[in-house]
């Protein structure tokens, strides 16, 4: 079974005086479901699954700006994956028992905490790392399961209590998408079991490609102001669950327990459309569809399309392939094809639209539920098909970016507006090789196109890496990614998440001393050298 530790790089996250210079962080997992793109992630400690993914084991690191990249006065955050409750398939709106008995993780599906001794215990071998704190996920689908507007958060009460004993901090995820429908047969955290009710009756509630089928793992943005949810807009259910939360932990962050609150937008709680899921048979490189064709999202392309005054226009592309095409394959996506065209650049630009303006309706209600939390937004990585012309995957993800066009500053204007913390998924180099030739692939440029664009505009950035780390030269990388040498700037990162797919935290001879030598550095307790 599969662990994954990530390892976050903190410079504002936490600072507190009463914490030592060298803060740790862990992240406890709760029900680590995988979203339909990844596959499923699970630890061989069975009594692991906080109603949040962990993704894995993170540490974040603080940074000082006035300090060298070998000095780094860091946080470290833990976080690790664990084993789910089974749900059952629920690919369909109308497979209703999503919440099985069978619940083998530390909360269960009537969020309660299973197993407190085995959460210590994994909690005090993640303080023997020096990390700063955990990182947990709440889920929509598991705190309000039943009833709309019923918040059940007593789990999460009880393990925050017992990630304070160990005085550790907490970064939480708010996850407003369903997890582990992916094809690999995983396990399953569904949307709320009222909100699947209601999709029985309207299927259009969730984003929906060409041939009709419906994408099951969050609601469609074409909701967002439509009162199909019991009377509530999809914007109006986001903001009740985060004051919720807030009312419920308020004391938690006024105390300085809970650091950072990261706010799910979108598939895999990453700010994009759902465009390339492996439910629906897509599998990499595929350029991904086009998630526009519910009957909101449609009225609304619809209404943009009139106010052109060219109505022929309100509909989407026919020649944009498959999930699994690649770009030279359709008229759309090839060099010179029509997404440059008058029409291409009309769709283009409202499909995008759409996920900006989703952004600034849930940021917008996000920091007036907060009052002054920090608030993270993660974005993804779409780098296949990055070194051609037209960038088919981030197209179909909502991000207008081919090489005669910045399709980010747009985004990022709008995070700024909110002034929240960008996070970024990001590949290692060794990773840009192997892939290279078929895909058109360019994580590292695409990587470093993104955080230069954040930086433009005055975000803090954070990283998390999707790859392990296996050796000292890349944890020698990852150090110098937090804190660039040679930049006259001096931009840095506020933190980075470091991800990790061996046993890492539970055997310790499996690259601990690396590990350990890596958290020193980023503590500012070793010299960035370390591989030397």
């Amino acid at each position: 079974l599969e662990n994954i530790v990530k390892v976050l790089i903190s410079q504002e996250m936490i600072r507190i005086a009463t914490i030592t210079h060298s803060c740790s962080y862990l992240q406890q997992g709760a029900f680590q479901a995988t979203s339909l793109e990844t596959p499923v992630f699970t630890n061989s400690l069975n009594s692991y699954a906080i109603g949040t993914p962990l993704d894995s084991q993170a540490s974040a690191l603080q940074t000082d700006d006035s300090l060298s990249p070998s000095s780094l006065d860091s946080v470290v955050v833990a976080e690790q994956s664990i084993k789910n409750e089974s749900y059952g398939n629920s690919s369909s709106a109308n497979s209703l028992n999503c919440m099985g008995s069978d619940q083998m993780g530390i909360i269960n599906c009537y969020c309660q905490l299973v197993d407190p001794e085995a959460v210590r215990a994994e909690l005090r071998h993640l303080k023997s790392l020096n990390v700063d704190g955990v990182v947990v996920d709440c889920w929509w689908g598991i705190v309000e399961a039943w009833t709309p507007q019923k918040y059940e958060w007593s789990g999460y009460r009880d393990l925050f209590g017992i990630i304070k004993e160990f005085k550790l901090k907490v970064q939480v995820v708010l996850s407003f998408h369903g997890s582990g429908e992916c094809g690999s047969g995983g396990v399953l955290i569904a949307l709320p079991r009222w909100v699947l009710e209601i999709a029985q009756e309207n299927q259009d509630i969730f984003f929906t490609d060409r041939e009709g089928r419906r994408n099951t793992e969050c609601l469609s943005w074409g909701i967002d102001k439509e009162r199909v949810l019991r009377g509530r807009t999809g914007i109006e259910v986001y903001f009740d669950f985060m004051r919720s939360f807030h009312m419920e932990f308020r004391s938690l962050s006024e105390e300085g327990l809970i650091s950072a609150i990261e706010v799910g937008l979108g598939a895999s709680g990453e700010l994009r459309y759902p465009s390339c899921p492996e439910k629906m048979g897509w599998r990499y490189p595929g350029i991904g569809e086009f998630q526009c064709y519910d009957r909101y999202m449609q009225k609304n392309l619809r209404q943009s399309a009139l106010a052109r005054g060219h109505l022929f226009w309100a509909r989407g592309p026919d020649n944009a392939g498959y999930y699994n095409s690649r770009s030279h394959e359709t008229g759309f996506f090839c060099d010179g094809g029509d997404y440059d065209s008058y029409y291409g650049r009309f769709f283009l630009n409202w499909y995008s639209g759409i996920l900006i303006d989703h952004v600034d309706q849930v940021l917008s209600l996000a920091t007036l539920a907060f009052d002054g939390a920090a608030i993270v937004v993660k974005i993804p990585s779409i780098y296949w098909w990055h070194r051609t012309a037209s960038h088919a995957a981030e197209l179909t993800a909502g991000f207008y970016n081919p090489t005669n066009r910045d399709g980010y500053s747009p985004v990022f204007r709008m995070l700024k507006k909110h002034s929240i913390i960008l996070k970024v998924v990001c590949y290692g180099p060794e990773f840009t090789v192997q892939e290279n030739d078929e895909a058109f692939a360019d994580p590292e440029g695409l990587t470093w196109q993104v955080m230069n664009a954040a930086w433009d505009h005055g975000l803090s950035v954070s990283v998390e890496s999707a790859l392990p780390c296996l050796d000292v030269d890349m944890y020698s990388r990852i150090l110098d990614t937090a804190k660039p040498r040679n930049d006259p700037d001096r931009h840095h990162l506020s933190f980075f998440a470091y991800r990790q797919r061996t046993p890492f935290l539970l055997q310790r001879d499996v690259c601990f001393s690396e590990l350990e030598t890596f958290v020193k550095c980023m503590h500012g307790e070793a010299t960035q050298n370390f591989v030397d």
